[in-house]
């Protein structure tokens, strides 16, 4: 009988920090959607980590809690962006897409995630400068994008289906000007009607179809 009662003393306040840390996961959670939305807003610099804090509904020291610094919330931010699309980009290439169509998805699915395509284009227009806090990231995802575009046209070439006078390494890097200009359009185009809207994934899908042969 002993040890039954010292289980279920045990376990009472296991369940209350599990509790806890899911409400702590949603806290956490939702100043990242905030932090999202008023950095896609007024960028990294124009936003203050009590108009984040307001914003997400915690108190100041409430915010502090979780990310003592607003660097500290801008990698959490990037974190948490990159996760959502290498595990979307992951799942279509398990499911036999090469990785371009499945950028051209990613496109299309950034259609409907507006506040994460302001944020990354105000960060990335910020972050030119070599003392952004953000600048190395966008250094390395460049280079780590543009990698992956060159690879995967590489396999295109041994297949046979890019077409003539391709140079990879220029496609490679257009490939990723056009996604990022892509997008910097379509935010524009979005006071227009429906129709006179770009369409990020067509016109990515419509330049892929320039050098790349069909099936």
């Amino acid at each position: 009988m002993s040890a039954t009662t010292e289980t279920t003393r045990t376990t009472k306040p296991t369940r209350g920090a599990r509790g806890g840390y899911a409400k702590g996961r949603a806290r956490r959670n939702d100043i990242i959607q905030s932090a999202i939305g008023l950095f896609g807003e007024v960028g990294f610099h124009g936003a203050s980590l009590r108009d984040i804090a307001a914003r997400s509904g915690v108190s100041h020291p409430g915010l502090l809690h979780h990310f003592a610094t607003k660097t500290a919330l801008l990698e959490a931010v990037l974190a948490y962006r990159d996760e959502a699309d290498e595990a979307d980009l992951d799942a279509d290439v398990e499911q036999g897409r090469t990785w371009l169509e499945a950028l051209v998805r990613l496109s299309q699915r950034n259609q409907l995630r507006r506040p994460i395509v302001e944020l990354f284009a105000a960060l990335s227009a910020e972050a030119t400068s070599v003392d952004h806090p953000a600048h190395q990231y966008f250094v390395d995802r460049y280079l780590t994008s543009v990698a992956a575009a060159r690879a995967d046209l590489e396999r295109y070439a041994e297949a046979g289906r890019l077409r003539p006078g391709v140079d990879i390494d220029v496609a490679a890097r257009a490939i990723i000007a056009l996604m990022d200009g892509l997008q910097i359009q379509w935010l524009m185009s979005l006071g227009r009607p429906k129709r006179a809207q770009v369409n990020m994934a067509a016109d990515l899908s419509a330049y892929l179809d320039l050098i790349i042969e069909p099936a």
